[in-house]
């Protein structure tokens, strides 16, 4: 029986392995051709990119391509774009410039927008070539891991953009690092101005320290695992942005803070030239708060700062009023909008706090000429324009104690205060009581240095920096590689 037993399990054996070896011939016939198939198709792929690049290249013309998918957002990307086209066809009229927008905007249209909402005159209207697939880089899209979602979508809306007219030089205004990979493929010089770094060395500080902000949210602030994780996410993310952002010719950037930061990231400090913004028509220096309706603008303190200090005041003083100047991107910024006006409405603050959405460029210059003091409130602000707009309109500056305004705008001139700094509710309501406690000769002393200050930031200088900048680029002489 043993025998038997043995002979039996023996003779299963062979056709055990016949027919494992039919089942693995029979998968080997059908991966053999998917594999076939996905290798013929990356091949056709790669050959219609590299074929796409090819055609692009023989038909590149020297034009300047900016790259700024949203041309009506009103912030001050958007005006530093519109004076970055006027900076350049002053530097070299033969230029066309070529405006990537997803908005749909004829050239006269933009024109008219860059001088009525903003003052600046262009020398003729640029090109416009419309994108759409801007869906690629609205946060939108992208729930969660934002960042990188906008930056590949960039890629993709780059590319777009960059079929249908290829420039000599490519003008990011909008913070698309992931793009100049790209753009160096399709034989673009590349250059840049960088407002913010999309990452920096505070965001991760603040993941470290379990933080919660706009841009880290409560559920990851409170647990040490998701902190963990966010961390390993932005550090990948900073290497990469690191990687892309070293393909720029020549970097733009309006602070002391955004540079620091771009060259500690991006490697390439030879690059980096750092820029003077813009300065505002002057007016007669009353309190203002100038930003778009974002949450990183901080609104709500400022309110509640204001609404402080008015309680705080004698019932000699004259109650004074707080006027929100801003625009709306989407409905989102509507809706923080709403808020706002319920929250005043609970503060009691309905005929001290007025709203202005939207408004023109006459209309601002009239809002900040009438203005005693001017509120910014953004934490890690890299520049602050709005505030050298106070400063340049005789208002006096109280915004945040960090970056932009405490490294570069708000600084002691000749000795002198140019304004306050403030990192809470109660430091905020402080500084606006001593404005308002300020006598006339005193208030003035501080506007005067303030304004003096802002002439370091002004147009007339922005444009020499800016084309002093470019100069090397355009004429090709001594340009970085």
């Amino acid at each position: 029986m043993h025998l038997i037993s043995i002979s039996h399990q023996n003779s299963g054996s062979p056709g055990r392995r016949r027919a494992r070896r039919r089942d693995g011939n029979q998968s080997m016939a059908i991966w053999i051709p998917m594999l076939s198939f996905l290798s013929s198709a990356i091949a056709i792929i790669l050959a219609s990119i590299v074929g796409t690049v090819i055609s692009c290249l023989r038909r590149r013309r020297c034009a300047v391509g900016f790259f700024h998918p949203y041309t009506n957002d009103g912030g001050g990307g958007e005006r530093v774009l519109w004076c970055a086209v006027r900076a350049v066809q002053d530097e070299n009229p033969d230029l066309d410039c070529i405006i990537y927008t997803g908005d749909d905007a004829s050239p006269e249209t933009l024109a008219g927008r860059a001088l009525d909402r903003f003052g600046v005159h262009l020398l003729h209207p640029p090109i416009v070539v419309r994108l759409y697939k801007r869906k690629w880089v609205d946060e939108k899209s992208y729930p969660r891991f934002t960042m990188i979602g906008q930056s590949l979508g960039s890629v993709f809306l780059s590319w777009e953009a960059l079929c249908k007219f290829t420039p000599q030089y490519y003008f990011d205004t909008s913070g698309y690092a992931f793009t100049y990979p790209l753009a160096r493929i399709f034989g673009c010089k590349v250059i840049c101005y960088t407002h913010y770094p999309t990452i920096s060395s505070d965001m991760v500080s603040r993941v470290r320290q379990h933080s919660s902000m706009y841009n880290n949210d409560v559920l990851v602030a409170k647990s040490i695992w998701l902190s963990r994780c966010k961390i390993v996410y932005y550090i990948l993310f900073s290497w990469l942005y690191g990687l892309v952002g070293s393909c720029a010719h020549l970097v733009m950037v309006n602070s002391s803070w955004t540079r620091s930061h771009i060259e500690k990231i991006w490697k390439i400090p030879a690059r980096i030239k750092r820029v003077l913004p813009l300065e505002r028509p002057a007016g007669i220096p009353i309190l203002v708060s100038v930003a778009q309706f974002r949450p990183e603008k901080a609104h709500g303190l400022q309110l509640e700062a204001f609404a402080l200090a008015v309680n705080r005041l004698g019932p000699d003083m004259t109650k004074p009023k707080l006027q929100f100047v801003g625009s709306c991107r989407n409905k989102e910024d509507l809706e923080r909008l709403q808020k706002l006006k319920v929250r005043a409405s609970e503060l009691d603050m309905e005929k001290n706090v007025e709203f202005y959405k939207d408004v023109k460029y006459s209309e601002l210059v009239q809002l900040l000429g009438s203005a005693i003091a001017g509120l910014h409130s953004m934490i890690d602000e890299h520049f602050g324009i709005s505030v050298v707009e106070y400063m340049a309109a005789g208002a006096i500056p109280i915004a945040h104690n960090s970056a932009g305004p405490r490294m570069d705008i708000i600084l002691e001139e000749d000795g002198k205060p140019s304004g306050f700094l403030a990192s809470n509710k109660e430091e905020y309501a402080d500084a606006i009581l001593k404005v308002l406690r300020l006598k006339e000769a005193e208030r003035l002393e501080i506007a005067a240095t303030a304004r003096k200050r802002a002439e370091k930031f002004s147009e007339k200088m922005f444009y020499e920096n800016f084309k002093s900048a470019i100069r090397p680029i355009f004429s090709g002489l001594n340009a970085p590689t």
